[in-house]
């Protein structure tokens, strides 16, 4: 990232205390995003969007002016809201901000569920300076502490974001916005926001978010591209079955991470698990330290602390995380990220390039692609290493385009619609139809409800009990209702099954969704364990260590979505030629066996090819949204037409289908383009499907409403049409 002398001006204006944390950390230059920040925090009212790489001072840039406004002129509440993604990130920047706040009279308060009530009820008392939260504690807020909103955030200034990107898309970031316009409402005011992201592919979509809700615009100051240096290196790997630790593909990931401070990021905690406890026996057999750490969303958090403090210290630390470490909890100097298999997303393969390469040291990112070893009884598409394909698509996405996944804002989130509803009663009280109607439809995720639907919504939930009609004809909640709304699972709006806690000796290992029989052996946090005892009651287990390599106890979340530009991207790379410099050879031999394969099977030709004796196989080479809505095309429409059945569906590469008769593929694949011209829309397809309940309250929601919603999100009939005309 390019950094500039600090201009005067800039340095003149900023409080003297920060001058001197200035001087005190030797800086002889702000970075551009730095003097952005303070040019426009000090020189406009408008809302801030900062998008710049990993580690580029993006933290200090929102703080350093937003920090001298408040020493200038010090609020008399809770100046500024710190909204995280995650409780982790809350203390990691607890931490960076108290050093910037040494010598100011700003104090920073944490608020989320491992906070002691102690310290909260200290904010209570006395609320001033800057509060970290995550989404969740702040509906507790609004819902429970609703009379001392004002008291609390009174004279707000500011509201910062912190990893946009990761709320934008989903229910939790319309959550977000709908509990600021609630919190403006209360307090009469608007605070200014700033986002902050590593990653956005977008800026103009992330700039209307920024400013739903409020007459304020939003700036995204243009800050110069990265020109670090970067390392590449994709290899590829047969696995066997039953592979052992000291198979050729656990080998290479000991190499490569032995003796270094590394981080693998894996696509699911199993492979997590997988992974550790192979690298740790493996370790074992050759006397080498113990040096393995698990971070994901089931470990406890004792232990996600034990292992960003082994990554943060001055020894050799290797550990394997989810999407809990992808965002931005410091981690000290990495040495280099280790991908198994694809990402999802260029945007997730960027954020995680981005956790290495820090203090002007080249970026180093090794992606190890696996596929189960061929046997020779494959069919076709089961030969296609579609891991290394979407591997080496999404580099080449990023190296060549720079191109980023554009954002898709959710427009019917009638779960949230549900959410937000009681939230309000319970914090409000009781209310007429008409002014709950407006005071719930004008919040920024429910512009697209008509006053009808919500009607509909109303009486429905009337019907269910969750909403009661007084005496006075106003809404309150119901008895069901309240019960829900008191439950603290209410402010999530996300679901989260009740899981199981796995104790030792030691204390909270960390969770499981379902309790193995007594004698059982299964694999947490990189270890194994045998199951002594079960309290079903208290949902905890009981276990002691044993050795060896177990199996790992919890089922998959799905794949997530992958954009259809990503797969056609891979279809290029099939069809070409040319090599790639970061290929190590198993993956540079796999690309040839691909290229070999499909040209011989004119795959660059054919979209449906015939297998065997009245089965077929379609490519259609199209994104999970795209790809999904031809699968329930033909799921409900061509079963009609040509009696063709869904036999597998490997989203989103390939559908086998069977017919009843023998057809020839030519003739299917017509009958698809034919039918996909017709004037069809993406609620002709839902017209089929029985309820499709994706979100936590969804189960809440009436048929025809969840159809409207499920068409807007998961489906896309136009880009289907416009794929398939190409066929």
């Amino acid at each position: 990232m390019s950094q500039k002398t600090i201009p005067q001006k800039t340095f003149d204006r900023l409080s003297p205390f920060i001058q001197e944390y200035i001087y005190n950390q030797g800086w002889q230059q702000l970075r551009d995003v730095q003097i952005a920040a303070c040019q426009i925090i000090f020189e406009t009212n408008a809302h801030l969007l900062l998008a710049t790489g990993t580690a580029s001072g993006k933290t200090e840039a929102a703080f350093l002016p937003i920090l001298t406004l408040l020493d200038e002129e010090p609020p008399k509440t809770i100046g500024v809201l710190y909204i995280s993604p995650i409780k982790a990130l809350i203390n990691d920047q607890f931490e960076r901000l108290n050093d910037l706040l040494v010598q100011s009279h700003t104090r920073v308060f944490a608020w989320h569920g491992d906070i002691p009530s102690s310290r909260k009820r200290k904010l209570l008392a006395s609320p001033s300076g800057i509060l970290q939260i995550t989404s969740e504690s702040l509906e507790s807020l609004l819902i429970n502490h609703y009379s001392t909103i004002p008291r609390l955030f009174g004279d707000l200034r500011f509201v910062v974001i912190d990893e946009i990107h990761s709320f934008m898309d989903s229910e939790r970031g319309y959550q977000i916005l709908c509990q600021l316009v609630r919190l403006s409402r209360i307090i009469n005011k608007v605070p200014r926001r700033v986002g902050l992201s590593a990653t956005l592919g977008d800026s103009e979509t992330a700039k209307k978010w920024l400013q739903m809700g409020t007459n304020l615009a939003a700036i995204a100051p243009e800050i110069a591209d990265d020109s670090r240096k970067v390392r590449l290196a994709v290899e590829h790997f047969p696995l066997a079955s039953e592979i052992e630790p000291t198979d050729a593909y656990y080998r290479y990931l000991f190499e490569i991470t032995k003796n270094s401070k590394s981080l693998i990021f894996a696509n699911s905690r199993t492979d997590t698990e997988s992974v550790i406890a192979n690298l740790r026996s493996l370790a074992r057999s050759q006397n080498a330290p113990d040096i393995y750490h698990v971070h994901h969303g089931s470990i406890s958090a004792s232990l996600r602390e034990d292992a960003e403090t082994a990554m943060r210290s001055d020894t050799y630390a290797v550990t394997a995380a989810t999407l809990t470490l992808e965002l931005g909890i410091d981690l000290g100097q990495l040495e280099r990220v280790i991908q198994l298999n694809s990402p999802l997303s260029v945007s997730s393969f960027l954020q995680r390039l981005g956790r290495t390469g820090r203090r002007e040291m080249p970026a180093d990112m090794r992606f190890i692609c696996s596929e189960k070893e061929q046997l020779g009884d494959e069919f076709l598409p089961d030969l296609i290493p579609w891991q290394l394909l979407q591997t080496i698509a999404i580099i080449q996405l990023y190296l060549e385009d720079r191109w980023l996944e554009p954002i898709q804002l959710p427009k019917y989130s009638y779960s949230l619609l549900y959410h937000q509803t009681l939230s309000i009663l319970a914090s409000r009280g009781e209310r007429s139809h008409q002014e709950l109607a407006n005071k719930v439809l004008s919040l920024p995720a429910f512009q697209d409800v008509s006053p009808r639907d919500f009607q509909q919504l109303l009486n429905y939930w009337e019907n269910l009990e969750h909403l009661e009609v007084t005496e006075n004809n106003t809404l309150i909640l119901g008895l069901i209702g309240e019960k829900i709304v008191r439950n603290f699972q209410f402010y999530a709006v996300f679901d989260a099954p009740m899981e199981y806690i796995v104790r030792g000796e030691a204390g909270e290992i960390g969770s499981i969704f379902t309790p193995p029989p007594l004698g059982k052996q299964f694999s947490l946090a990189g270890r194994t364990w045998q199951v002594i005892d079960v309290d079903y009651g208290k949902r905890n287990i009981w276990v002691k260590p044993v050795s060896g390599i177990a199996n790992i106890a919890w089922r998959g979340r799905g794949m997530g979505k992958i954009h259809t530009k990503i797969l056609q991207k891979m279809r290029t790379i099939l069809f070409a030629e040319h090599d790639y410099p970061y290929l190590l050879p198993g993956a540079k031999t796999r690309l040839t066996e691909a290229r070999n394969l499909a040209r011989r099977y004119d795959l660059d030709r054919e979209i449906i090819h015939p297998l065997d004796r009245n089965l077929y196989c379609i490519f259609p080479w199209m994104g999970t949204k795209t790809f999904n809505t031809l699968e329930k095309w033909i799921y409900f429409v061509m079963g009609d037409f040509m009696n063709l059945k869904i036999r597998k569906s490997l989203s989103p590469y390939y559908l086998l289908l069977t017919s009843g008769e023998k057809t020839e593929a030519i003739a299917i694949q017509e009958t698809i383009v034919n039918l996909c011209q017709q004037n069809l829309t993406s609620e002709d397809v839902t017209a089929f499907i029985d309820s499709p309940q994706r979100q936590k309250y969804d189960k809440f929601i009436p048929d025809n409403l969840l159809r409207q919603a499920f068409a807007w999100d998961y489906l896309d009939i136009v880009e289907l049409q416009q794929i398939v005309k190409t066929w």
